[in-house]
């Protein structure tokens, strides 16, 4: 089975709202909803990882930041080994950076969004 890291930044804007992003087509669960990240490179720190795919996605330097949660999340051909950041405080706006869509919603709007079921646990934790 493939094994992937994925380090996810959970932005949090000083009115408690959440970023999200929805997934394009031709990407793996394209159409679901997600909090900003991706694949760490081969011997990137995971932080760094989120750092800089951050800033790729949506522009965004976070500032402040720390390890929300850690997970492995089995799909069937690959395995997941997932790093949530909680990012505090940032500089610049959240733009698309990668034609996708993205908003801010509150931590209660979470549950009106499809998210990947890998998320769901991080999910239920934010609420």
């Amino acid at each position: 089975m493939k094994k992937q890291n994925i380090s996810i930044a959970i932005v949090q804007n000083e009115q408690q709202q959440l970023l999200i992003s929805r997934r394009q087509k031709g990407q793996h669960l394209a159409g679901k909803w997600e909090f900003p990240g991706g694949k760490v490179a081969e011997g990137e720190a995971y932080e760094l990882a989120m750092l800089r795919e951050l800033k790729e996605e949506v522009g965004l330097t976070a500032t402040k930041y720390k390890l929300f949660d850690s997970l492995q999340f089995d799909y069937d051909q690959l395995k997941l080994n997932l790093h949530f950041y909680l990012v505090s405080e940032y500089s610049g706006e959240a733009q698309s950076l990668e034609g996708q869509e993205v908003k801010w919603i509150s931590p209660e709007q979470l549950k009106d969004y499809d998210f990947p079921e890998a998320n769901v646990g991080v999910i239920n934790k934010l609420l």
